[in-house]
C-alpha cells in the first residue's frame, strides 16, 4: 500500500511539473488583468472563477501537449531534464488525456457559462502555442518568436471577452504590451541556453544570428514597452499612480537589459526582470483601475443556464 501510494504521489507531482505551474499562474493573473481592465472593477466572485477555471485548465492542457510535442527536442536541453522524466513516469498516453480532459472542461466552461467569443479566443490560443508555435515556428525561423507571442498574449484577451466580448482599444493594448514583452523576455532566456538549443537543434536567435543581433533586437523591443505601458494612462484608462508604477518597473527593466547586453552577461537576472516588469504592470493595472472604480462591481452580463 505504501509503495502505491509512493508511486501515486510521484506521478501527481510529476504531472504537476508537466502543467508548467509558474506558467499557467502568471496567465491566470494576466486574465484577471483583463477581466478588470474591461470592466472597471473587480469582476463577481462567480465570473471570476468560471474565467480563470477555464483559463487556467486551457493553459494546462496546452502546456502539458507541449511536453509531448517537443520532447523529442527536450530531451537534448539540460534545463529541462526534470521535464522530460516527468513526462515519463506519466506516460505518453495518459498525458494526452489529461490534456485532452483539461481542454474539454475548459471549452465547456468557457462557451456554457461565459461566450462564443471567450471559447473560440481560448481555441486560438491553445491551437497557435501547439501547432503554429510548437510544431512550426520554434522549428523553422529565429524570428519564430515574434508570432510565437500571439498565444503568450491572448490570456489578456481572453479574461477581457470573458466581460466584454466586444474587445476594445484599451484590451488591445494589453494585448500589444504581452506580444511586444514576450521577445525579449525569451531571447535573454535564449542568450543564457544558447547552446542548450544549439545541442536540441532548436533555431534561436542566438544560435542562428549571433549574440550581437539578438542583443540589438532585445533593446529595440524592450525600448517599445514603457511608452506602450504608459498608454493606458495617456487616453485615460489608469490614473497617474498606475504611471508612475511601470515608470519605476519599466526603467528597472531596461536597466537589467542594457546591463546584459554591455557584458554580454547576467541574462539570467535579465530574464527574471522581465517577469517581475510583467507583474509590477498588471498588478498596478488591477490596483489602479479596482480603487478608481471606487466599489465591487457586480457582475449584470454572465448567462448561466435555464
Amino acid at each position: 500500500m505504501a509503495t502505491q501510494e509512493m508511486a501515486l504521489g510521484k506521478i501527481v507531482a510529476s504531472t504537476v511539473l508537466l502543467l508548467k505551474p509558474r506558467i499557467i499562474i502568471s496567465v491566470a493573473f494576466t486574465g484577471f488583468a483583463g477581466m478588470v481592465l474591461a470592466l472597471r472593477g473587480i469582476p463577481s466572485f462567480d465570473l471570476t472563477l468560471f474565467a480563470i477555471s477555464s483559463l487556467l485548465l486551457s493553459a494546462a492542457g496546452a502546456a502539458i501537449l507541449n511536453n509531448i510535442l517537443d520532447r523529442q527536442v527536450d530531451i537534448f536541453m539540460e534545463r529541462l531534464t526534470k521535464r522530460v522524466e516527468a513526462l515519463e513516469v506519466v506516460g505518453g498516453k495518459t498525458a494526452l488525456l489529461i490534456a485532452l480532459l483539461f481542454i474539454t472542461v475548459s471549452l465547456f466552461i468557457s462557451f456554457y457559462f461565459l461566450n462564443i467569443v471567450n471559447g473560440i479566443l481560448i481555441i486560438s490560443a491553445i491551437l497557435s502555442y501547439t501547432i503554429l508555435y510548437t510544431l512550426y515556428l520554434k522549428r523553422s525561423s529565429p524570428y519564430g518568436t515574434i508570432l510565437g507571442g500571439i498565444p503568450g498574449a491572448l490570456p489578456v484577451l481572453i479574461g477581457y471577452s470573458a466581460i466584454n466580448p466586444s474587445i476594445e482599444i484599451d484590451g488591445l493594448i494589453l494585448f500589444l504590451f504581452m506580444i511586444l514583452w514576450q521577445p525579449p523576455h525569451f531571447w535573454a532566456l535564449a542568450q543564457k541556453y544558447k547552446d542548450d538549443y544549439k545541442r536540441a537543434g532548436v533555431p534561436v536567435m542566438p544560435v542562428v544570428l549571433g549574440t550581437k543581433y539578438t542583443n540589438i533586437l532585445m533593446l529595440l523591443y524592450s525600448l517599445s514597452l514603457l511608452p506602450l505601458s504608459l498608454s493606458l494612462w495617456f487616453f485615460g484608462y489608469c490614473s497617474s499612480y498606475y504611471a508612475i508604477s511601470v515608470i519605476v518597473a519599466g526603467i528597472y527593466f531596461e536597466y537589467a537589459v542594457i546591463r546584459s547586453v554591455i557584458k554580454n552577461s547576467e541574462y539570467g537576472k535579465a530574464f527574471g526582470v522581465s517577469i517581475l516588469y510583467m507583474l509590477v504592470l498588471m498588478a498596478s493595472l488591477v490596483i489602479d483601475v479596482s480603487l478608481n472604480s471606487g466599489k465591487v462591481t457586480a457582475l449584470t452580463i454572465m448567462r448561466f443556464p435555464q
